[in-house]
């Protein structure tokens, strides 16, 4: 994928989860970006990069509410057909990076630096169809397969 614009989809909880993915904004700004969040109040912090869609917050003790983020993010991610679907969790980020999965997407995922002795739930979802997939700590690298650490985001 030399010189072509990417189309990137980042997806991320608002808070934590949001704040580590832009820290990585550097790497993709110059390529085609949709954004996945949960929060109405994180647009402002997205809209420079590309559309933002708030699907909603969803974890698993409400199962409808998994099944209407599930609903509205298979829409964006119909839409938008990205090349690569980013994420650092939680639950909004594992929902978009199966289904970017399914489409043919790559999937980079970046678990929490809050996660020190074992993976979030979502990442040890997303690690299993994650083309890359990286870790905060060095310890958390040798404990799992397919983990990576790179270093820190924050």
């Amino acid at each position: 994928m030399s010189q072509q614009t990417l189309k990137i989809c980042i997806a991320a909880s608002s808070g934590g989860h949001l704040s580590q993915l832009l820290k990585l904004a550097s790497s993709y700004e110059h390529q085609d970006i949709v954004c996945v969040t949960t929060k109405e109040e994180t647009r402002k912090k997205l809209e420079t990069y590309g559309p933002v869609y708030v699907v909603g917050e969803c974890n698993r003790e409400h199962p409808f509410k998994v099944l209407s983020v599930l609903f509205k993010s298979i829409k964006v991610l119909l839409k938008h057909r990205p090349d690569i679907v980013i994420s650092t969790g939680a639950a909004v980020g594992c929902i978009s990076c199966f289904l970017g999965k399914m489409l043919g997407a790559k999937v980079l995922w970046i678990d929490s630096i809050t996660n020190v002795e074992r993976l979030s739930m979502s990442g040890r979802m997303v690690r299993h169809i994650a083309d890359v997939f990286l870790v905060q700590w060095p310890e958390l690298a040798e404990k799992y397969d397919n983990a990576e650490y790179c270093g820190a985001v924050i």
